[in-house]
């Protein structure tokens, strides 16, 4: 396997120094801010990385105050008590998205938050608690008690409220292969997901780094060598 040390040289040639690179890399909050996070928060977070999965980020940033109201303010209980008839209006709701699927999706997470809530007093003490070493079995965990938060819609969700972590972008599996991993392209099998793990568990010996710097030097080593205005204003992959 290629030295993360290889990979990083090549991402501060691309992005213009080591003083570059640092500046692209996001300051990741303590866990105690996970831990605080309010379930309303987290049920939000949830939602708009499942609306923004095959649309443009920018219209649902845009609606999103839209989202706010419709959904009650993303309240888990508030929500489960809601009749059909709540769920049914929304669907023509023009304040919205009018997905019906992904409208169905934020009463099946408003359960899985309120009861991963009940189990660990809330779900951002939850989070804060799963070790970074085993993201693929929390991201298997969200896939099969949540709703739509597989694949990459997962994985930016947790990026978005602040969980370190990886997130495997076309340029990131891109550097994984070209560093030597034998993984399919995309990855999807669990014998894959598990070598992924490993390897960023292995970088993150050897280099002390966060997942997140992790992956975002991985994503800016290979493949198109987006400007730094973009990177800084997506703060992603």
């Amino acid at each position: 396997m290629l030295s993360f040390a290889a990979i990083t040289a090549r991402a501060e040639e691309r992005k213009g120094g080591v003083e570059a690179l640092n500046e692209l890399m996001p300051i990741l909050p303590p866990p105690s801010h996970l831990a605080a996070l309010a379930d309303n928060h987290i049920l939000g977070e949830m939602t708009k990385r499942i609306f923004c999965s095959g649309f443009v980020w920018s219209v649902i940033e845009k609606k999103w105050p839209g989202f706010e109201e419709a959904f009650l303010e993303f309240d888990p209980n508030r929500l489960l008590h809601q009749p059909p008839d709540f769920w049914d209006a929304l669907t023509s709701n023009p304040r919205i998205v009018r997905n019906g699927q992904k409208i169905m999706s934020v009463i099946h997470n408003a359960r899985f938050v309120a009861d991963i809530a009940v189990e660990h007093g809330s779900f951002g003490r939850f989070l804060a608690q799963w070790p970074e070493s085993d993201q693929i079995g929390l991201l298997d965990l969200m896939s099969k008690r949540g709703s739509r938060l597989g694949s990459n819609t997962g994985q930016f969700f947790l990026r978005s409220i602040g969980k370190d972590g990886f997130v495997l972008t076309r340029d990131v599996i891109l550097c994984l292969r070209n560093a030597g991993l034998d993984i399919a392209d995309p990855p999807t099998s669990k014998k894959d997901l598990v070598k992924i793990q490993a390897q960023f568990n292995d970088w993150a010996d050897e280099t002390g780094l966060p997942y997140t710097h992790l992956s975002r030097i991985c994503a800016m080593s290979i493949g198109e060598n987006l400007p730094a205005e973009r990177l800084k204003k997506y703060g992603s992959e």
